[in-house]
């Protein structure tokens, strides 16, 4: 019996918290937001809760040396050659392509003798977790377990603590059984068994459950006691709304009105430059619609908000390249002295992005694969006159807003353009309508509502 200890955890592998140096020997805390800050927050102060997360940066590691962490927050000092090899090796590099259905199957991928040392990397990552959170589980505790890092975590959790109820949720799509089918019979076995260890496993859509449940019918059998739900995060609403409207918004929209131009019509995007976003194809399309409807030229501009991800891997890094010259490949094409085609920036900011939300005509949301996204559910939202959103099919938000969006084939570069002018040439009583139904659907289940309807469900 585990004294002490909390009633209510989560483990993922970034925490609500980092650490940096303050320049003075001390370190600075930052604290994060998101669905499952603010649903641990809504649960009150009846149950001890816990957050176990890795230490990802020095200062984080230096904190956790010297003993300094946030109430509610425990980080794990893994050595760092054995979260780049779970995180970077397995996680981003194999799950993630996996699930989101990006390799190029000519050539990748290759599972090796490297492959093998980095998925015993990525078993001992989890095994780190499933250990920290037995000791610190209370007896018949509740633990949501987050996302693709940590499959493994609850059949190794359901071993050393049988009396936990034992939750997983996936924030990414799930693979056909097809395509699941290219990870080696057995580490695709131990994935699958590694999440059937859990008493309920989330998914963000209907498809994406079913298709965990086909892997598991063709791999293990079927899914067992295992209970699987579906929780579409929504949109927050009175966050955004009032974030929206604060000062330093209303200043990046000031500069962004500026390098847009008098009277043009906005298209914006915001996204990382993760390889599902599908940027290139989107401003391939963009290129396309100038060239086919050469009435738009100086009189549209697309607000391209591409946030530079993963850098430390080459095939990222050359992606974001690709953006930023086809951008600029676009703009020495159509530009004008007094018009660009295409505004791009690409460091991160939250403001601007909520600025450019507000501003958007039309917001193209064009992912390969996405497991929900919340972009296409936040600008209609915070939109100031209405936007006309053009989504593609294979957004899990399509689910929630197909209905009143336009959509696209992701790799329909012509289609897409197509459609950037049905949406360009919307007519703005239809548009408002369609932005309120659409910012209707997209907060039905808001980040505290999703995370507490899952603990509730767990706990059932």
């Amino acid at each position: 019996m585990v004294t002490d200890a909390a009633q209510i955890l989560v483990a993922s592998n970034r925490g609500p918290v980092s650490y940096s140096p303050d320049g003075k020997g001390g370190l600075d805390a930052r604290r994060g937001g998101g669905g499952l800050v603010s649903g641990l927050s809504a649960i009150g102060s009846d149950a001890q809760s816990l957050w176990v997360c890795a230490a990802l940066g020095d200062g984080d590691r230096e904190a956790v040396r010297r003993g300094v962490s946030e109430p509610g927050v425990r980080m794990l000092a893994i050595d760092p050659a054995l979260h780049s090899d779970a995180y970077n090796g397995i996680a981003n590099s194999v799950l993630w392509f996996v699930h989101h259905m990006l390799y190029q199957t000519p050539l990748e991928p290759v599972f090796g003798r490297e492959f093998r040392r980095q998925w015993d990397a990525y078993r001992a990552y989890n095994r780190a977790f499933a250990e920290a959170l037995a000791a610190d589980a209370a007896e018949g505790a509740a633990v949501l377990v987050q996302d693709y890092h940590l499959a493994l975590v609850p059949g190794m959790l359901r071993q050393l603590r049988p009396d936990l109820r034992i939750g997983h949720f996936s924030h990414t799509p799930w693979a056909p059984a097809d395509y699941f089918g290219l990870l080696p019979d057995d580490v695709a076995e131990e994935l699958l068994r590694g999440m059937l260890g859990a008493d309920r496993l989330g998914f963000l859509t209907r498809r994406w459950a079913d298709a965990f449940a086909a892997c598991c019918e063709r791999v293990t059998g079927g899914t067992g006691t295992t209970e699987i739900g579906v929780h579409g995060l929504g949109a927050d609403a009175d966050f955004l709304r009032e974030r929206a409207h604060r000062p330093d918004v209303e200043e990046r929209m000031a500069q962004l009105r500026e390098q847009v131009g008098e009277g043009r019509r906005t298209i914006v995007r915001v996204d990382r430059t993760e390889l599902s976003k599908n940027i290139v194809r989107g401003l391939l399309a963009y290129e396309e619609l100038l060239e086919t409807r050469p009435e738009w030229r100086e009189r549209v501009v697309h607000i391209a908000l591409a946030y530079p991800s993963r850098q430390d891997l080459a095939v990222y890094r050359d992606y974001t390249a690709e953006v930023s010259r086809l951008s600029a490949e676009i703009n020495e094409r159509y530009g004008t002295p007094g018009w660009t085609p295409v505004v791009v920036h690409v460091k991160d900011d939250f403001a601007r992005s909520l600025a450019a939300y507000r501003l958007a005509d039309v917001a193209l949301v064009n992912p390969i694969r996405d497991g929900m996204n919340l972009v296409a559910k936040e600008v209609p939202v915070v939109s100031d006159a209405g936007c006309a959103l053009v989504l593609s099919r294979e957004a899990g938000a399509y689910w929630d807003l197909g209905e009143d969006a336009i959509t696209i084939n992701p790799y329909d570069v012509t289609g897409t353009a197509e459609a950037l002018h049905a949406a360009l040439t919307m007519p703005a009583p239809e548009r408002a309508e369609r932005t309120k139904r659409l910012s209707s659907s997209a907060t039905s289940l808001p980040p505290r509502r999703w995370f507490l309807d899952q603990l509730e469900a767990l706990r059932r």
